[in-house]
């Protein structure tokens, strides 16, 4: 549970340093660098104290990193702008849990309590009144499917991302192997930058002509102009997301069911309330700190359960 803790703590910074780069830079190059930093980091660990992209569990790893921190990214980019944070994130969070524990039960066999699936309940509850938007949103017919499909691949990716790291680990243990949560991390981030390279090509295509019209400035100046403020951002979005928050999120899923770990999780979007009021200025409503209050109670439940 102490791992589950410290990845929502870790996202919950990571969200907010993320937000400040991808207004700078576009979320697709924003999480392309975030990405390429923390496969940099990852792989000094995976390589000096671990065994890197060796070991029986890596195919599952990276398919895993593919799904979760690939796919599951790429889907939740594309929902936001079409249905705001709020109700993205109210979608996504509130899927994840549910559909992590189906697939785990269905494919692994895992099973919770009664009492266990009680406290996920009120978390994602709790949740839920903290991201429903406080107002109803005017969305166009296409808006809405198009952002509740990809909130729903989103929330698919990253159950499915988490089941296929518990496999993972299943592997290594058959194998007798042991593999720490860093270098578990790693071999995942490797699938998800692949996807994220990928994305960026798409995306930057039209920038990497060979001419400039006459009017625009250097490349090379553009992008040094470009980073400067950024940077800084980037590389704290980077260490405390995808370097130490998945490697605590790999610690979690070696030793917990997938939908327990992915309901603490879920509460990031509330955890993110201080450190939003902090960075950002942004003053918390009333609703959100009920649902914050009944969500940290249903962990608080869970946690005592074990």
């Amino acid at each position: 549970m102490i791992a589950a803790f410290l990845t929502t703590i870790l996202f919950s910074i990571s969200v907010v340093c993320g937000h400040r780069s991808a207004k700078l830079i576009g979320g697709t190059e924003a999480n392309f660098w975030r990405l390429t930093m923390a496969t940099l980091m990852l792989g000094v660990w995976a390589y000096g104290f671990g065994i890197g992209l060796a070991g029986d569990a890596f195919p599952a790893f990276f398919l895993s990193g593919i799904l979760g921190i690939g796919i599951g990214d790429v889907a939740l980019f594309q929902a936001l702008p079409r249905l705001g944070s709020r109700l993205s994130l109210l979608l996504i969070q509130c899927l994840t849990a549910p559909l992590g524990t189906l697939i785990e039960w269905a494919w692994l066999g895992t099973t919770l309590t009664t009492w266990q699936i009680s406290c996920g309940l009120v978390i994602l509850a709790g949740v839920a009144i903290a991201l429903t938007p406080g107002e109803h949103l005017q969305l166009e017919r296409r808006q809405l499917v198009t952002g509740t499909i990809a909130s729903v691949l989103a929330a698919l990716g990253g159950a499915g991302g988490a089941v296929l790291s518990r496999k993972a680990y299943a592997i290594a243990y058959a194998a007798g192997q042991r593999i720490d949560g860093a270098n578990a991390a790693f071999q995942r981030i490797v699938g998800g930058l692949l996807i994220g390279g990928i994305c960026l090509l798409i995306v930057k295509r039209r920038h990497w002509r060979l001419g400039l019209r006459e009017d625009e400035p250097p490349l090379a100046e553009v992008s040094k102009n470009k980073w400067r403020g950024v940077w800084l951002w980037v590389f704290i979005n980077s260490l405390a997301g995808q370097t130490l928050g998945v490697s605590c999120m790999q610690w979690a899923l070696e030793t917990t069911p997938t939908g327990l770990v992915l309901a603490i999780i879920a509460i990031t979007p509330i955890v993110v309330i201080p450190f939003a009021l902090v960075f950002e200025g942004e003053r918390p409503t009333k609703q959100s700190l009920i649902g914050g209050v009944i969500a940290v109670a249903g962990v608080a439940a869970l946690t005592l359960s074990r």
